[in-house]
């Protein structure tokens, strides 16, 4: 399985980027994916997970970020609007097949104030 991520770069704070990430490879079965954020100096957190039936954020991003996507065709995205500094990050990509997460590379997204 592999995952590919893009679509991060450099925008002013109030400003917005959409990530994507895309899914390929010999899937068995996807039972969700989602978005790790690991800013510098920091813990890894989670952003945001989707699956079939429901989306899930982290209480920073809730009202401003979006994940969409379609399982069935291994294709995500993450709308990020009202960027803030702290929102500076690199982003990862995952996607849960069976019991294995599968991680894309990170993408970096910097927020200037």
């Amino acid at each position: 399985v592999q995952l590919q991520a893009c679509g991060g770069g450099l925008v002013q704070a109030g400003g917005s980027l959409r990530l994507s990430c895309v899914v390929s490879g010999n899937i068995p079965s996807m039972n969700a994916m989602g978005w790790y954020r690991h800013p510098p100096g920091k813990q890894r957190e989670l952003v945001a997970v989707i699956n079939d039936d429901s989306t899930n954020y982290a209480e920073s991003v809730k009202g401003r970020f979006t994940i969409s996507g379609d399982v069935a065709k291994n294709t995500m995205f993450l709308q990020m609007n009202s960027l803030k500094p702290e929102d500076t990050a690199v982003y990862y990509c995952y996607a849960l097949t069976g019991s294995t997460i599968n991680w894309g590379q990170g993408t970096q997204v910097t927020v200037s104030s």
